[in-house]
């Protein structure tokens, strides 16, 4: 299985940001020391070109981006100022998810050690997300003919906003989301299918409701490849997320969605998606356990 990473892209960023940013960091140090990665090793993604991008979101937008041109309020949906830095983790983000779903076209699956920028629209950015990597690999795959339908299962704690408003009307990418009903964003887009959750949702009910959730969306999608947003933000210890899922359920999540996508003889990509625990550490534990999963799935 091939595993992607861009945390070597430092941003300059004011202290309050650092904080949540060294999960990447974390995430690859553990994964490098126990040996996930195989005989592949930890690779180092190509940026997504101007061609890919341009699929997902406006000309306009990207100029503004790439030249460093965003507007004050723009900036400010997006959560961090603009640097060139910015700029370049963002396209090896976008980048990194779309060589791991062409890794998972051809082992079985394929991982982003970041990625999930579920909150970026055709022409803005917002919750730190600047580029919609799903979207982007989603199209790039297409256009290449490496696949014609797309399923995308986002398990983040909050609504893939972004991606559901992109990919709007598009017959051949479905859109499934899980999330609280009481969080960030305030006003949610209509994904092709929208599980909301009450605040305090457990390990129980989450797994009941997922089950049957990505159950209805592989029927529905007829997808060739799923790219799947495996947040760590569900967890009891995070600050912005509002369930209460432990480590164990949060573990059973995975072997779940990638059962079901077994099940339907689907390769999966995946991508970290968000994690603000109050312990970065558990933030970094959570996603290990993803990948972990997703190379016992590639094998």
């Amino acid at each position: 299985m091939k595993i992607f990473y861009t945390d070597h892209y430092v941003l300059p960023l004011p202290p309050w940001h650092r904080f949540p940013m060294e999960k990447y960091r974390l995430l690859r140090e553990r994964v490098q020391a126990e040996g996930v990665a195989g005989k592949h090793g930890l690779q180092q993604p190509p940026a997504a070109t101007d061609e890919e991008i341009l699929r997902a979101h406006d000309r306009g937008y990207l100029e503004r981006v790439t030249t460093g041109t965003l507007a004050a309020e723009e900036q400010r949906r997006i959560g961090f100022p603009w640097s060139p830095e910015m700029v370049e983790r963002s396209r090896r983000s976008s980048g990194a998810t779309l060589a791991a779903a062409r890794a998972a076209l051809e082992e079985g699956s394929g991982v982003n050690l970041a990625g999930g920028t579920h909150h970026a629209f055709r022409d803005r950015g917002e919750g730190y997300c600047v580029f919609n990597d799903s979207a982007i690999a989603a199209l790039a795959l297409q256009a290449e003919g490496r696949a014609r339908r797309v399923v995308i299962l986002d398990c983040d704690v909050h609504q893939g906003n972004g991606t559901a408003a992109i990919l709007a009307g598009d017959p051949t990418v479905f859109t499934f989301s899980i999330h609280a009903a009481n969080n960030y964003p305030f006003k949610k887009e209509a994904s092709d299918l929208d599980i909301e959750l009450p605040d305090g949702t457990g390990d129980r009910d989450y797994l009941e409701a997922l089950e049957k959730g990505v159950c209805r969306a592989l029927s529905a999608a007829q997808a060739d490849l799923a790219i799947y947003l495996a947040g760590a933000d569900p967890f009891e210890g995070d600050r912005l997320g509002r369930l209460k899922l432990t480590k164990s359920g949060l573990a059973e999540r995975d072997r779940m969605v990638f059962d079901l996508c077994r099940s339907a003889g689907l390769p999966v990509a995946v991508t970290m998606a968000g994690g603000y625990a109050r312990r970065i550490e558990d933030c970094a534990d959570i996603h290990f356990t993803t990948v972990r999963t997703a190379a016992d799935y590639a094998r």
